[in-house]
């Protein structure tokens, strides 16, 4: 495997700075469907609509799918936290933020990494702002740094854990969240 010293140096990085787990894969090993777009619509979150990195506002789910499988690569990684019992929302919470701002670290930490390309997905809404410039009529205040979400781009995430070798699941009492690095290599036809 001609890159697999990049994509060790990668796994070892994200693992440094916190994941539970990191493993990269193909693209086309993905597997991606429209309906997390309709799960996204139900509004369980809350963000519908409010958030610049959430639907509908993050664009055509169509167009997104395609553009993710314009990458060869997925750093995935996982965080897995433990909760007091299964409805400790607040432990969810605050995991799910734990999260994201790994996912805003590993940006940073990848930012010199001879990529032709990069996208950057996390779990959830962006949580880069205290409040979404959405949510005050403005346009987003760090387009460059928002991060969205795996299901934005109809990533089935589920599937996307078990191929790359992760448990979706971690045992009771425990929440999981995964984001993803896709990327072109420096030099690859695209």
């Amino acid at each position: 495997m001609p890159n697999k010293d990049l994509f060790d140096r990668l796994i070892g990085k994200v693992l440094e700075l916190g994941a539970t787990k990191a493993n990269v894969i193909d693209v086309k090993s993905i597997v991606f469907d429209p309906v997390f777009r309709e799960i996204c619509a139900s509004n369980a979150c809350g963000q519908y609509g409010k958030c610049w990195t959430c639907p509908p506002d993050v664009g055509e789910i169509d167009k997104l799918i395609a553009e993710a499988k314009g990458y060869s690569y997925a750093l995935v990684y996982q965080t897995v936290s433990e909760l007091e019992d299964s409805y400790d929302f607040e432990g969810m919470t605050e995991a799910g933020n734990i999260h994201n701002q790994l996912a805003h670290e590993i940006r940073k930490a990848l930012s010199n990494e001879a990529f032709s390309k990069v996208l950057h997905l996390g779990a959830g809404g962006c949580r880069l702002c205290k409040v979404c410039a959405k949510k005050t009529n403005e346009s987003c205040r760090f387009p460059a740094l928002a991060m969205r979400s795996l299901e934005a781009y109809g990533i089935h995430v589920s599937k996307l854990a078990e191929s790359a070798g992760m448990k979706y699941i971690n045992g009771q009492d425990t929440v999981t969240y995964f984001g993803a690095v896709l990327f072109c290599t420096d030099g690859e036809i695209e």
